[in-house]
């Protein structure tokens, strides 16, 4: 252990603690901007530093440790004045427009700033300006960027895709696309992670609520929409409501008072997917001597987007049934306009996404099977429906709780972890074992797909025979999967992948909290959602039933091939 001085407090600390860090131990803040823990610790804003007595000149404490004996001031008036200067030379080359900022409220800089007291800055303003590619799904501002190179970092280090980089030099020096490309050329696989990494609002997701205004303003339209698994574990963090209180059926109210005519759960056609491709996978099993194995899941578009760009050679492997997304927008337009004897063309179908490469996936050209424009019209991230609920002037805290409408709001618990990475595996698994066996598993069997590694491995009996399995997610792991599934190192049967690290928990328009990674924290609440469901069985959907009584026959049926699966192949990138 180390023992130090900061603030005039004796701390002990072990070794090579970083000063940030001890302070934290401490609850001592240091205010920090371009600080990411064993991602971006660069020291690059300057806003860190601190006073060590003995040393003339001023330290980062993100990425400087801890020494025996050392006195350190982590708010002397030489650092004051030395974090003041800083944050505004930051601040004057940065669009400090906040009141128009998706960030406004939840900005670190902001933060930081109102904290410093500054209301003016001494520095002539110098914003960059390039343009940005209209209507794409990630949305870069240049003039907002403050240069702390996250967005860089995480691409690089975590997704292993390595989008962005610097460009130019001197004062000229900007965050741009890499490789001089425009982000349309790039191999971006949308998932976002840049976005809930950035601590200002220089990254977002294209705004759609527009569109949602306009349609809800139509008489002539019917408003549908679903509300994605991981979405229940998160909407309520950015309104300022508990994860216990912010229930999916208080989401469900604030929809109803919004004015949607009718509110379905994704988690409906989460089901179909795996009683979709569970049967897939289980038919290429039974011919596996000539069938593409290892099958990947294909609820991710980032994912998607990933093997078309980087490992196009195995995009057979993927699984041909859509994400539970575009499933329900085919069901919505064709299933349920039948059930409500209603031109499917009236019908307006939104969708409530943690996910910004779900924009992408639903703008597709070959996603309207059901003949009726686009099968998901609009796609808003968990941050545009808060953004949502505060324009129509709705108090979350006030909320009472109200039931999804039928019949596309019955779900089974198998349903909801498809939200947590490893759950579309499990969830797979307790309906294959059933359709092989001929009886239900118990529901926890597979549960070894759980866990925070970034890539796990199991193997389990099916009526006898060995299937192995692999889960990874974050494109960094799915990379490292994929090279051993080449080399010879890794052989599996089903592998699930999911773009972001921790699955959609942690999608990349989930709720950002800087500094503070959430994604297992809300697929603990996904799990308990499914330990404490009647349902926890996707083949036991009674609406899932009906549906192919009445309507797709049985899965892998001609009409089922026509609705939901898909032929990722024929996917543009743009």
């Amino acid at each position: 252990m180390v023992r130090l001085v900061i603030d005039n407090k004796e701390v002990n600390v072990p070794e090579n603690t970083t000063i940030l860090d001890a302070a934290r131990m401490y609850d001592i803040n240091i205010p920090h901007l371009c600080y990411l823990r064993e991602i971006n610790e660069i020291g690059a804003c300057r806003v860190c530093v601190v006073e060590i007595k003995g040393i003339n000149r001023l330290v980062t404490a993100c990425n400087n440790v801890v020494e025996e004996g050392m006195v350190v001031y982590t708010n002397s008036p030489k650092v004051r004045e030395a974090r003041r200067i800083n944050v505004e030379l930051i601040l004057s080359q940065h669009d400090a427009r906040c009141a128009t900022c998706v960030r406004s409220g939840n900005c670190s800089l902001q933060s930081i700033a109102n904290d410093l007291g500054i209301i003016e800055v001494p520095y002539k303003l110098d914003l960059p300006h390039a343009q940005w590619t209209e209507g794409f799904p990630l949305v870069r501002n240049y003039e907002k960027c403050i240069k702390c190179m996250r967005c860089i970092q995480v691409c690089d280090k975590i997704q292993d895709m390595h989008i962005w980089d610097v460009a130019n030099t001197g004062s000229r020096t900007r965050v741009d696309v890499s490789k001089n490309r425009r982000i349309e050329e790039s191999d971006c696989a949308l998932c976002g992670q840049c976005i809930t990494h950035c601590p200002v609002g220089a990254l977002r997701e294209r705004d759609d609520l527009d569109k949602v205004f306009d349609a809800l303003a139509d008489e002539s339209k019917i408003t549908v929409v679903q509300i994605a698994p991981a979405v229940r574990a998160a909407w309520g963090e950015s309104l300022g409501i508990s994860r216990e209180f912010a229930t999916v059926k208080r989401l469900v109210a604030a929809l109803r008072k919004v004015g949607f005519d009718y509110i379905f759960d994704t988690n409906f056609s989460a089901d179909l997917t795996i009683m979709e491709e569970g049967s897939e996978f289980l038919e290429r099993f039974k011919n596996r001597k000539n069938a593409k194995l290892p099958m990947f899941t294909s609820c991710c578009p980032g994912w998607v987007r990933f093997v078309k760009t980087q490992y196009p050679d195995m995009v057979d492997n993927l699984s041909t049934a859509k994400s539970p997304q575009q499933m329900f927008g085919a069901i919505a337009k064709t299933y349920y306009a039948q059930l409500l004897g209603v031109d499917p063309s009236r019908i307006f179908c939104v969708s409530i996404m943690p996910c910004t490469a779900k924009k992408y996936e639903a703008g597709v050209s070959v996603m309207k099977d059901a003949g009726a424009g686009q099968d998901v019209d609009v796609v808003l991230t968990t941050r545009e429906v808060d953004r949502l609920i505060r324009a129509e002037h709705i108090n979350p805290h006030t909320l009472e709780e109200e039931e999804f409408d039928m019949p596309l709001g019955v779900s089974s618990g198998a349903g909801v972890i498809f939200g947590a990475t490893g759950g579309v595996m499990e969830a797979a698994l307790r309906s294959a074992y059933y359709l092989v066996a001929g009886q239900n598993p118990d529901p926890d069997a597979f549960k070894d797909v759980r866990g925070r590694e970034g890539w796990r491995e199991a193997s389990f009996n099916l009526n006898g025979a060995k299937v192995r399995v692999a889960v990874a997610s974050g494109l960094g792991n799915a990379r490292k999967l994929i090279e051993a599934i080449r080399n010879g190192t890794a052989e599996y049967d089903f592998v699930e992948i999911m773009a972001c690290p921790g699955g959609c928990a942690g999608g990349g328009g989930q709720p950002i909290a800087d500094g503070k990674e959430l994604a297992y924290e809300r697929a603990e609440v996904l799990y308990g959602l499914d330990k404490i469901n009647n349902l926890r069985f996707s083949h036991e959907n009674p609406s899932v039933i009906k549906c192919y009584e009445e309507f797709l026959e049985k899965p892998l049926s001609h009409k089922s091939h026509k609705l939901l699966h898909t032929d990722q192949k024929s996917w543009e990138l743009w």
